[in-house]
Parts: structure tokens; C-alpha cells; sequence
């Protein structure tokens, strides 16, 4: 199916009321799902995650949110984790351009990268805007439920 098409068909989904498209041209097939943001956490949080809840686990090994920097290892910014559990793609296909780049911007919805799970490519978008200081992961690499992919620095 032509790429195109399937865009089309994504800007369809996102101006309609309906929460599913599903098209079938010859042999070949596309089928959309939208999810809310906390819709989807919760969806791919229940039936996929091995980990135990923070609920369960001792008070001091509970992440409270507010690790800095030097205990995390990570660069000073906002941290970007995964919704799901799936396997992270930078670009939509092996010839284009990653989505983003250390050192870029992106503003609030610019798309990050792309997580596919259970055959869904699931579009991660920036919450909201500033500067990519790292990119956590690489290319084609599986990622767990909340498990780091980028740190942005927000600016203004």
C-alpha cells in the first residue's frame, strides 16, 4: 500500500470521532488504532510488564520522580521514556533521515521516533520544546516500558 495512502488514512483518524480504521486493498491491509496518551500507557503497561509496581517495591528502591542528573547518569534535561514495550526506529524506514538529531530542536508534537509493538508503529512526540541533548538508544534496539530515549533540554 502506497505511503501516501496510509498517511492520508492517519489524517483521517485524527480529524474523525472513530477510534479504528481498518482497509483492505487486494492482499495487503492497514489497520489504525488511536489511542489517548494515558489510554495507551495503560494498555501496554498491563498485559506486557514483567516489572513490579513501585507499590511493591521497598521505599528506597521507589523512583520518586525527581532523580538528578549525576544519580541517573544522564545529561541535565527532561527525560523522554517509552510508553510501551516495543522496539525503537529513529526514521520512519532505512532511507529517510532520523526524525531527530542530537543537537536539534523540536517543538511540542514533532514526532521523536517510532516504537513498534505487536506489528504497530507507535509515533512518540515531544510533550514540549527545546534542544535533543542525547539520544538514549539506538536504531532497531528493543526498549522497555519507561526505559529512557532521549533528554531535552526545554527551552522558554
Amino acid at each position: 500500500m502506497d505511503l501516501r495512502k496510509i498517511k492520508k488514512l492517519i489524517e483521517l483518524l485524527e480529524e474523525s470521532q472513530l477510534g479504528e480504521i481498518e482497509i483492505h486493498e487486494g492482499e495487503e491491509s492497514v489497520r489504525l488504532i488511536r489511542y489517548a496518551p494515558a489510554a495507551a500507557t495503560s494498555v501496554a503497561v498491563a498485559p506486557v510488564s514483567a516489572a513490579p509496581s513501585a507499590q511493591s517495591l521497598p521505599a528506597e528502591e521507589q523512583d520518586s520522580g525527581t532523580d538528578s542528573p549525576e544519580a541517573t547518569g544522564l545529561p541535565d534535561g527532561e527525560v523522554v521514556r517509552s510508553p510501551m514495550v516495543g522496539t525503537f526506529y529513529s526514521s520512519p524506514n532505512p532511507e529517510t533521515p532520523a526524525f531527530v538529531q542530537v543537537g536539534g530542536q523540536v517543538a511540542v508534537g514533532d514526532t521523536l521516533c517510532l516504537v513498534e509493538a505487536m506489528k504497530m508503529f507507535n509515533q512518540i512526540e515531544a510533550e514540549f520544546a527545546g534542544e535533543v541533548v542525547a539520544i538514549l538508544v539506538e536504531d532497531g534496539q528493543p526498549v522497555e516500558f519507561d526505559e529512557p530515549l532521549f533528554v531535552i533540554r526545554k527551552t522558554g
